[in-house]
């Protein structure tokens, strides 16, 4: 018992390093008190396939915006739902948003990829901001992201926003997302670093100077990778691009999920691609991630000498919660089963059972 506490302490603590280093140095995006309209044109560019749920939330913020140098373009990609009916309403009102009805899907492309590649074709902007169809932004928020582009002297700029969550079975699933990328990766250092291993970023949300979305290809060099936003990180890194990776703070928001089933899904779908790994590597780093981050709340109730990485575990989680705007009581008490569910999704990711997302097989 001895040696395992050690070993699992050794790595809780590291683990919890990590998170305090990324809970004082994150990069976040404020809200600015400039207004940054005349750093250029942005095309505001929106896939979007059965969003009806969120498109309007989506485009009434960007609406709202204090810059007010914008260009935005929604492709309709083949929905079934009453999606390219709600954004014809808008382009009927707005002279600045414009309808794209999405050409079909090519056999060698993945489907948001091809919405994307349209929707570039068709931008005008200076700037491309791609942006998926559940996120909403505070009215500052394209200010704070020209502000960060600005003083950093940016190429490219991705975010994680904060994410609605409303249900139990999202809790269940959506926190893991923030605790995968903030336990383990110096989020500071995907600008920082020029090391290829510190590459990180968000299809959610990602900002790009245009010739440097076209140096490296856009969505074309990507156009059959399920994790597009990690091979465009690495693709920005490779070539000595400036990149950075924030947190969304309290300007930027993302309601990714409606259910415990379809997190479950987006989740799989992304979770083993995004390693670049090998499938046996992958399920000994899940299964390993279980020894070191649940094993020691089960052997607590035979050896108090496994406390002190409980304790590290659920600080972490305290912090973790911080940097994503999330409860962090909510976050304490589910561990545990949250914990048991991520490796559920991990076998489920790297067995492709029934991976499909918005009605289209992906792999």
């Amino acid at each position: 018992m001895l040696i395992l506490n050690a070993i699992i302490l050794t790595f809780v603590f590291i683990s919890f390093c990590v998170v305090a280093y990324n809970y004082f140095t994150a990069p976040r995006i404020k809200k600015s008190g400039n207004n940054f309209s005349k750093s250029g044109m942005i095309s505001i560019l929106i896939p979007a396939r059965n969003e009806e749920k969120n498109i309007k939330k989506c485009l009434d913020s960007i609406l709202r915006q204090t810059y007010k140098n914008l260009d935005i373009i929604v492709v309709d990609d083949n929905s079934t739902d009453e999606t390219k009916a709600i954004i014809e309403a808008y382009t009927n009102k707005f002279s600045h948003i414009h309808l794209l009805e999405g050409k079909e899907l090519p056999q060698d492309w993945l489907g948001k990829n091809w919405a994307c590649n349209q929707l570039y074709k068709n931008s005008k902007g200076d700037y491309l901001l791609f942006i998926d169809a559940d996120v909403e932004l505070k009215e500052n928020a394209i200010d704070g992201l020209m502000a960060k582009m600005n003083k950093y002297k940016l190429d490219a700029l991705s975010v994680f926003p904060s994410q609605r969550i409303t249900g139990f079975g999202e809790w269940l699933v959506v926190p893991m997302m923030n605790w995968l990328l903030l336990s383990f990766l110096p989020l500071k250092q995907v600008f920082k670093s020029k090391k290829g291993s510190f590459a990180a970023a968000n299809g959610q949300l990602f900002l790009f100077k245009k010739n440097v979305y076209n140096a490296i290809g856009g969505h074309e060099k990507v156009k059959n990778e399920v994790v597009e936003d990690m091979e465009f990180a690495r693709l920005l890194k490779t070539n000595r691009y400036k990149l950075m990776t924030a947190v969304g703070d309290n300007q930027i928001y993302c309601s990714m999920y409606d259910s415990f089933e379809s997190a479950i899904t987006g989740f799989s779908k992304n979770f083993y691609k995004g390693f670049k790994i090998g499938k046996f590597p992958f399920i000994i780093m899940i299964g390993f991630f279980e020894i070191i981050f649940l094993l020691p709340f089960a052997l607590l109730f035979f050896d108090v000498l496994f406390l002190p990485a409980v304790i590290l575990i659920l600080i972490s989680r305290i912090y973790i919660s911080g940097i994503s705007r999330q409860n962090f009581l909510v976050n304490v008490l589910l561990h545990p089963l949250q914990m048991i569910i991520l490796f559920y999704v991990g076998i489920k990711s790297v067995n492709k059972i029934g991976i499909e997302w918005k009605g289209r097989k992906l792999i």
